[in-house]
């Protein structure tokens, strides 16, 4: 028999936390707590001190993405799973950024979430079939395309894409691990490089240039 997971549930959703109860049922994780908003979260996993905390991408008043950070610093040994209902690029770059282990889709199986949990309960990172790793990658490694961003370095590159999702140079900073004074270089140089007046043509300019 597996040794047992304590999980906490941060999701405001009766009817999605419901099917996750039984998705989860006989799987061997312990579902310790649900919670319905952010203080409750945080309260609870101070108290609870769960091996992984399953989150909502949009609770309601606050940044979701705060509440991760909180949960962090709160139970620096749980992991984080954010769970959303949009495969949305900039959510997942914002909690990377955070400090999740995985980002979820409310459309995955049974299967799917027991693996998951178990997974980051285990302190591996997501398969290679995980929609999230697959964006992490791409984050990570992909050149932006077009002669003028042959100017830049490749973590020119990297902070580029990062400024096309819509980061502040504080998350880009966590997402890179490099400071936020880094980030500010970086994104003046390439400022200066592309001929660009500010981050917000910089993101205009790299979202042109992605593939239809």
């Amino acid at each position: 028999m597996p040794q047992s997971i304590n999980l906490l549930i941060a999701y405001p959703k009766p009817v999605i936390r419901a099917g996750l109860l039984k998705m989860l049922d006989g799987s061997g994780i312990k579902v310790v707590g649900e919670a319905n908003h952010a203080r409750e979260a945080v309260a609870m996993a101070r108290k609870l001190a769960p091996d992984v905390v399953l989150i909502d991408a949009i609770l309601p008043g606050v940044d979701s993405f705060d509440v991760v950070r909180k949960l962090r610093a709160t139970v620096p040994d749980a992991k984080l799973l954010v769970l959303s209902a949009v495969d949305n690029p900039t959510y997942m770059a914002r909690a990377h950024a955070a400090g999740a282990t995985d980002y979820l889709l409310e459309e995955l199986s049974a299967d799917e979430l027991v693996t998951a949990v178990r997974t980051a309960a285990a302190g591996k990172a997501p398969g290679k079939g995980s929609r999230y790793t697959t964006f992490l990658s791409q984050l990570e490694n992909r050149e932006s395309p077009g002669p003028a961003a042959g100017k830049l370095t490749p973590r020119e590159q990297q902070v580029l894409r990062h400024i096309s999702l819509g980061l502040p140079n504080k998350e880009i900073a966590s997402s890179l691990a490099i400071s936020v004074e880094t980030v500010k270089e970086h994104v003046q140089n390439i400022l200066r490089k592309m001929g660009l007046k500010d981050r917000t043509q910089a993101a205009v300019w790299a979202a042109q240039q992605e593939p239809a």
